[in-house]
């Protein structure tokens, strides 16, 4: 019995090291996919993330304001953004409920909450990004709406490396956007839009993926927009899609002074 066991031991720990040290899939052996199956899966995926919760730190960097904070963001696709930014410990410094057509800002500083309907300045001072609200909803979840492509073929459609490339061109707009796509997690890593003269206008960067919901989510956002010398990063610590139930509570003081803008 002696023996067996100093014979089993050494055995059982081979194949345990064995079984922890299993390669993952290496790229010639997946399949890959046309430009209209990758195309589609990648808005399907999108698609998927009904709501979606992240807590983490927002950094802008532009000619008007340079500023860096942590934050927590819900949001409830496709129609409301609840987003608060976060002092030390935690304490809450300022809250916005915003819909496609009214928004509710509080500012806990000074117990003001501003209220009225949503347009583009509204958006750019509650996030100091010329962004639409689609598009902002895109950006936190380091997703790209790929709605317009479903249906074109690309101007060119290569495999570099690990991931696949495509590009489109627009001779109306006279712009070219080139995606670039991880072939195992099927994530977007970059993205530009290319002006006809060679410059970027507009540049994504995404990484440090885990699957959520079967569902390549990145933690480390990277936006910039070059012709409005503007810069967003976005670091998640958490979080968390397609909750059950997920709500958000956001109610006034009643001392708070209440004035439409």
């Amino acid at each position: 019995m002696k023996i067996f066991r100093l014979l089993f031991f050494p055995v059982l720990l081979i194949i345990l090291a064995s079984e922890g040290c299993v390669p993952s899939k290496p790229i010639e052996d997946e399949e890959l996919l046309s430009s209209e199956r990758l195309i589609n899966k990648l808005e399907a995926n999108r698609r998927k993330i009904k709501n979606f919760e992240g807590v983490g730190v927002f950094e802008i960097e532009s000619e008007q304001f340079s500023n860096s904070a942590s934050f927590q963001i819900i949001m409830q696709k496709p129609d409301s953004i609840y987003f608060s930014v976060l002092g030390p410990f935690g304490i809450e410094l300022a809250q916005a409920l915003i819909t496609k057509e009214k928004y509710v800002f509080y500012d806990a500083l000074q117990n003001i909450a501003y209220h009225g309907n949503v347009n583009d300045n509204v958006l750019h001072n509650i996030f100091k990004v010329n962004l639409t609200f689609s598009d902002i909803l895109d950006a936190f979840l380091g997703s790209v709406n790929l709605t317009p492509n479903l249906y074109k073929q690309p101007s060119n459609y290569s495999v570099d490396g690990e991931e696949y490339v495509l590009t489109y061109t627009d001779d109306d707009k006279k712009l070219t956007t080139i995606y670039r796509v991880d072939i195992l997690q099927l994530g977007i890593t970059d993205y530009k839009f290319v002006s006809s003269d060679g410059s970027i206008n507009l540049e994504g960067n995404y990484s440090k993926f885990e699957l959520i919901e079967n569902v390549a989510i990145p933690f480390n956002i990277e936006i910039t927009n070059k012709v409005e010398n503007q810069k967003v990063k976005i670091r998640y610590n958490n979080i968390y899609a397609n909750a059950k139930g997920l709500k958000v509570k956001f109610d006034l003081p009643v001392d708070a002074e209440i004035i439409e803008w």
